[in-house]
């Protein structure tokens, strides 16, 4: 009988990445509130490669990672500031909903979430659309689109990953009024960048442990499919 060891560092490695991921995170918002670009430009490529690593520590299962890591993706190319970059962020940012849905599978949640989410989604937009640029409209719809999808799936795995879809749906509608020049809150970076990180790491705990689910779906069915994804 041979012992496997990797089990054991991957474990060690649980509550220093998380650490890690705190601290990150708050020097990241403070940066943001307190007007400190350099600890932004720091901090914020650091922080979903280390909610990656803490999801595998823990054994999550792929596809949260490669969410988390197509996060990253869109994190650091908003970095840059311009419009191709923008919409280049924005694609990689669709890629990880993409990879969320894929692990949510095919559970619905109730009808009556999906409508909400349906009305404040066609609201959002018809009052959004005119202040929009004409090239970002149609890539902005379809980009709500497909978060909306997420979030009202995300549902599926319990209240942790509700709350985090919901979040991750207010963070960019923040980022979105800002694009169409809607009066903003004060220091609004901080506000969108704190929702985000809740709403990554919520859907990140909702995944690892998830909760008690809408009715008919089963915690047990998504725990096994996602460690196989």
């Amino acid at each position: 009988m041979s012992a496997d060891p990797a089990p054991d560092r991957r474990e060690r490695l649980v509550r220093p990445l998380f650490l890690a991921f705190l601290v990150a995170s708050a020097v990241d918002l403070v940066g943001v509130l307190a007007d400190v670009p350099a600890a932004h430009f720091v901090a914020k490529p650091l922080l979903m490669p280390l909610l990656a690593g803490y999801a595998v520590a823990r054994r999550g299962p792929r596809l949260l990672v490669a969410a988390l890591l197509f996060g990253w993706g869109g994190d650091t190319l908003l970095l840059a500031g311009s419009d191709a970059a923008f919409l280049v962020g924005m694609g990689s940012f669709a890629v990880g909903h993409i990879c969320y849905l894929w692990y949510f599978g095919r559970a619905r949640g109730p009808l009556s979430a999906g409508l909400v989410y349906v009305a404040v989604l066609t609201c959002f937009v018809a009052l959004l659309w005119p202040g929009l640029p004409a090239g970002l409209r149609i890539p902005m719809t379809g980009y709500s689109l497909l978060l909306t999808a997420m979030a009202y799936r995300a549902g599926t795995l319990g209240r942790y990953a509700a709350a985090g879809g919901a979040l991750f749906l207010l963070s960019d509608a923040l980022i979105a009024t800002g694009i169409a020049d809607w009066p903003q809150l004060p220091a609004p970076d901080f506000w969108v960048m704190s929702t985000y990180l809740a709403a990554q790491f919520l859907l990140t705990v909702g995944i690892l442990a998830p909760g008690p689910k809408w009715a008919g779906v089963t915690p047990g069915a998504y725990r096994a499919r996602g460690t196989s994804s």
